[in-house]
């Protein structure tokens, strides 16, 4: 017979579980807490002190009581003490953000990148040197206890490799090694999908929180998604999964950088509409560039509208599809997508009518991103806590010993 858990394994779980409130949540009393964990309040007493003890978490008074009676404590992140590093590595730019405890970007530096090549020891070296630079800033009672970058790529699950990521010019990558290696904080930088972490960011910080069925589009080059069912990521078998980008919709269509034709990220991606739009001549790319197609067809210009109309049309069918089969409680559109959904709504609605089943479209809710460009730093930052979160007396004992 399988043994039953072990106190303390009791006692690491409910520790967890306690961070994770104040975490996502913000500062909660004891009281909130002792209700919602459905534990006794000598437990969380013992639970509050432990973290308070490894300075994680701080204890205080309530700035304003109603009530009469000995206020319960206010439990809050220690924000500017305990953080990670969040890198996001994009086609055409590179961002770093120091992000507290609670979800509290402390610092952030960007810069562009040349979306024609991927030289991995220029790239890591730019990335590490606006952290240590960050770090520099930081007070001596600081503590980093993780570091997580969002790319955009498929990244194998475990080792932190890019297997593939034509729009970066990547490919059998060994990123999270080498970017760990360049960072020197003797931790690992954990990897992620950049549509798929921008998903968790906004299923736990943002336009999706507390939907346990969602699907997050994000736009750059390319086009990615995440999938978020029944309150978790699906990642699939090797790390791979949410690859909607590549879900084909016009078969025979344009040639995608994938090797195949007529995928959403080649009907509906930037290039498809810049061409469409008669901008690619005139050197025109980015997220710039699509904002100008959008203003343009805002003002009347037919030549814009019709392009939107265009690719909002293969937008549609393909969100029908994914509706089809997940049957999400909302949609939410990230990156250059939010300003082509914008651009478009009428066609993507259009085409949800015609080709989405009536039980699964009725209750839908088709959403833009409420983190906007910093979905992904946040989706990162959240994959850098969650060990500190699985377990935060060890992760703590460990980066300080």
């Amino acid at each position: 017979m399988r043994a039953g858990p072990s106190q303390e394994d009791i006692r690491r779980h409910n520790l967890g579980a306690l961070l994770r409130h104040v975490h996502l949540g913000g500062p909660i009393s004891r009281a909130e807490l002792t209700a919602k964990m459905g534990l006794n309040r000598s437990t969380i007493m013992a639970l509050t002190s432990d973290l308070t003890a490894a300075g994680l978490v701080r204890e205080e008074l309530p700035r304003e009581t109603g009530r009469a009676g000995r206020p319960s404590l206010v439990v809050r992140p220690e924000s500017a003490k305990v953080y990670v590093f969040a890198f996001d590595v994009g086609p055409d730019r590179l961002a770093v953000a120091r992000v507290g405890l609670g979800g509290v970007i402390l610092d952030r530096k960007e810069c562009v990148r040349d979306r024609d090549r991927f030289e991995l020891d220029e790239l890591t070296g730019t990335l590490s040197g606006f952290a240590r630079q960050m770090r520099r800033k930081t007070r001596e009672d600081t503590v980093c206890v993780g570091a997580a970058a969002a790319v955009s790529g498929g990244v194998r699950k475990g080792d932190g490799v890019i297997k593939f990521g034509p729009n970066l010019m990547a490919d059998e990558v060994p990123f999270g090694d080498e970017l760990a290696r360049r960072l020197g904080l003797g931790l690992p930088v954990s990897v992620g999908n950049d549509a798929n972490l921008a998903a968790l960011a906004e299923h736990s910080r943002g336009v999706g929180a507390a939907v346990r069925d969602l699907i997050f589009l994000h736009g750059d080059v390319g086009i990615g998604g995440g999938i978020i069912a029944g309150g978790h990521l699906l990642g699939g078998h090797d790390g791979y999964g949410g690859e909607i980008g590549h879900m084909v919709v016009n078969p025979g269509g344009r040639a995608c950088g994938c090797g195949s034709h007529g995928c959403l990220e080649a009907e509906v991606g930037e290039r498809a509409l810049l061409e469409s739009a008669g901008r690619v001549a005139a050197g025109q790319h980015g997220r710039d560039a699509v904002r100008t197609v959008v203003a343009a067809a805002d003002r009347g210009d037919i030549v814009a509208q019709e392009a939107l109309s265009r690719v909002g049309d293969w937008l549609g069918l393909g969100v029908a599809n994914l509706v089809n089969i997940f049957n999400p409680e909302i949609v939410v559109f990230g990156g250059i997508l939010r300003d082509i959904y914008l651009g478009s709504a009428a066609q993507v609605r259009t085409q949800l009518a015609l080709h989405a089943m009536a039980p699964q479209r009725e209750r839908l809710r088709l959403r833009t991103s409420a983190l906007g460009d910093a979905a992904t730093l946040v989706g990162a930052a959240e994959l850098a806590f969650a060990h500190v979160l699985a377990d935060p007396l060890e992760v703590l004992a460990r980066v300080t010993a």
